[in-house]
């Protein structure tokens, strides 16, 4: 019987693996040029509608299974400007529904996603701020983003973000989500304004129990209704 390696020992090696995996990766902007990217965009969306995703700013909080699937979403059709926000890390339960891999385990996930969007589209501008959103704090985070998408897990953390937008950032357009675990009907999720400026994606019911948890892809349809709302916006719809 051969001896076994240490825990600790086999985690060190693990990880070092995952790093070697990173660092090989290779430069996204290598890989591409920009205007062989950008002309694929323009033939799929037109000059003047890629132009107005190219311009703006949307701010994503919370990088779960609702905010990476959106980031992804908006990377692919080419929005300008992201800021993400979120102070986790990633863990083996994430791989279940976000948007990250085995080499992201134990990474920041606003440092692991950024990395995973510049695979899709490196020239986009992506700022990542990686704290804890607070009542503290919201305004001064969100100040330069013209659309916020709030995709927390813990409501209470959706009720400070949601607050505090209304209250101090009332220029901004803001989408918040609730009510997707499990593999109910994806028909009774729905997109819906709730005031001027402020709009709702989910169908504000299903919280996850056991055996009806967070799942990819209804976690995903929600995440998809915040996206297109959001491209919704850009493009000066502002009917849900």
């Amino acid at each position: 019987m051969g001896i076994q390696e240490p825990q600790n020992a086999a985690a060190i090696r693990r990880e070092e693996t995952r790093r070697r995996a990173v660092r090989h990766a290779g430069n996204p902007k290598d890989m591409v040029d920009r205007q062989e990217l950008y002309d694929a965009l323009y033939e799929r969306h037109t000059r003047q509608v890629q132009d107005r995703l190219d311009a703006a700013h949307v701010a994503i909080a919370g990088l779960g299974g609702l905010g990476s699937t959106i980031a992804v979403a908006l990377t692919r059709i080419g929005v300008g400007h992201l800021h993400l926000v979120d102070f986790d890390r990633v863990d083996m339960s994430n791989l279940n529904r976000q948007q990250y891999f085995l080499r992201d385990l134990g990474r920041l996930k606003t440092e692991a996603l950024q990395g995973n969007l510049a695979q899709i589209n490196p020239f986009i501008d992506v700022r990542i701020d990686s704290v804890a959103v607070d009542e503290h704090n919201v305004a001064s985070l969100f100040a330069d983003d013209d659309i916020i998408a709030e995709a927390f897990d813990v409501p209470e953390n959706k009720s400070i973000l949601v607050n505090g937008v209304l209250e101090h950032l009332p220029d901004a357009k803001l989408l918040s989500a609730s009510g997707m675990a499990g593999f109910g009907s994806a028909n009774s999720i729905v997109t819906r304004r709730v005031s001027e400026g402020f709009y709702f994606c989910g169908d504000g019911v299903t919280a996850p129990t056991p055996g009806n948890g967070l799942m990819a892809p209804r976690v995903g349809v929600v995440a998809c209704h915040e996206a297109n709302m959001i491209t919704r916006l850009i493009l000066g719809q502002d009917e849900a």
